[in-house]
């Protein structure tokens, strides 16, 4: 049987790290056990924030990589500051109290003069250069993956010029996500923002997106057919972690700003005060780019010689840390905005074994899922006494070294398995 050709435009890919590179690579790697040849269209030349060259070696050698040169902003932009346009290239944005001259200058210009992101200028040099191998490959499908929503920009114009059908995938909202209000918008920009998206919510044949709640909020903006695959975990080699004979809690990829728990915090504060041997067994493991406020703030309430800042690492040495970590901790922003985030990571600590401590806004999506699924415990902003109540019975499980969980219906999340969702939809 002939394979069905997919033409996947994404700006993230591997030596790209984080979790933006970790959804297409994974689907890339399992569309062909479907019958779908993919193409993964990238630029030749990103500047990429986080780089994990390990990724690499993970690209399905049944893909084909076709690239094209990109022209960003951010080039220019770290001849003045390159700490601070790579950290706002990766969403860390500091708290706007705390934010100077050159930070706001950076984010105005960020949100107002490049719209909806400063990978527009690939919009037009990638549609002339996509429509030519679209025809001379024959290819009909497309799918473009946002962040950075300029992606679909390409995919509308494509639509436009050659009727393709064309998937838009969603990994994070638009004009509703976290650091959408940080960029200081204009009335005009902000519309801007409203009216592209709106265009490419009602021009794509199918939306794709990872979570319940940004479904129904873009069912308020088009009527076309919305599509629920969230992320999910692969099978990971890693070889057999031993736990950290501390009472390690690990958190691990970026610790924003706007993250910041202050009820888990406080609870560790109180517990070392209440339990004399707290102090010898306790450690905080931060895995990944941590924002300069939350460290801070850690200071500040005399948690530091808890500390063990180990900063970026490659997938395989997280996968690692969430196996031999005796708590995970997965903290989303107190906010209405970020219901919908399914953070990535989410699935690959459901299958890792150890309990997870969750903090986020009330009736959170993934809220759900670890209910569901037996494998922690999730916390409003609102829970601090039952968070240290957890805490606190997590820890005696752990001097009885009897720490563990049981998940359920773990399957479900599975790359290939969700892969096989996905390219039910491509082929209908």
């Amino acid at each position: 049987m002939e394979q069905k050709k997919l033409l996947i435009i994404t700006y993230y890919w591997p030596p790209a790290g984080g979790p933006g590179v970790q959804r297409w690579l994974k689907f890339v790697k399992y569309l062909p056990d479907f019958g779908i040849l993919p193409t993964v269209y990238i630029p030749e030349n990103p500047t990429y924030p986080i780089v994990d060259e390990a990724l690499v070696n993970e690209v399905s050698d049944k893909a084909i990589i076709v690239k094209h040169k990109i022209f960003e902003p951010y080039q220019l932009a770290s001849f003045f500051s390159k700490n601070k346009t790579k950290k706002i290239s990766s969403g860390i944005i500091p708290n706007k109290k705390k934010q100077s001259f050159l930070d706001k200058t950076f984010l105005w210009i960020r949100g107002n003069l490049f719209i909806p992101d400063a990978r527009i200028f690939w919009v037009k040099p990638s549609v002339s250069y996509l429509e030519k191998y679209i025809l001379e490959h024959n290819i009909d499908t497309i799918v473009t993956s946002g962040p950075p929503h300029s992606l679909h920009l390409i995919g509308l114009e494509l639509k436009e010029k050659l009727n393709v059908k064309w998937f838009a995938d969603f990994r994070d909202p638009w004009t509703t996500i976290g650091y959408h209000k940080a960029l200081r918008l204009s009335k005009y920009a902000a519309n801007k923002h409203k009216a592209l998206e709106h265009k490419v919510l009602n021009s794509a044949d199918t939306i794709i997106v990872t979570s319940k709640t940004t479904k129904t909020e873009f069912q308020a903006i088009t009527s076309k057919p919305i599509a629920v695959i969230t992320n999910g975990y692969d099978t990971e080699e890693v070889a057999k972690q031993t736990l950290d004979t501390k009472f390690s809690l690990a958190h691990i990829g970026s610790f924003l700003s706007e993250r910041n728990p202050l009820i888990l915090w406080e609870s560790l504060v109180e517990l070392l005060h209440e339990i004399p041997d707290f102090k010898s067994h306790l450690e905080i493991k931060l895995i990944g780019a941590v924002s300069q406020e939350v460290l801070e703030t850690i200071s500040q309430y005399g948690l530091n010689g808890y500390v063990n800042n180990l900063g970026y690492v490659s997938h395989t040495e997280a996968i690692a840390h969430q196996r031999n970590s005796q708590v995970l901790l997965l903290i989303e922003i107190d906010s209405q905005d970020t219901k919908s985030i399914i953070p990535g990571k989410l699935f690959e600590y459901m299958v890792s074994d150890r309990p997870i401590v969750a903090i986020g806004p009330k009736d959170s999506d993934f809220a759900e899922i670890i209910t569901n699924t037996n494998t922690g415990v999730f916390f409003d902003y609102s829970e601090k006494m039952k968070l240290k109540s957890v805490i606190l019975d997590f820890y005696n499980q752990f001097l009885e070294g009897k720490l563990q969980v049981n998940g359920i219906g773990l399957q479900h999340y599975s790359r290939k398995n969700l892969t096989k969702e996905l390219a039910k939809l491509i082929q209908k």
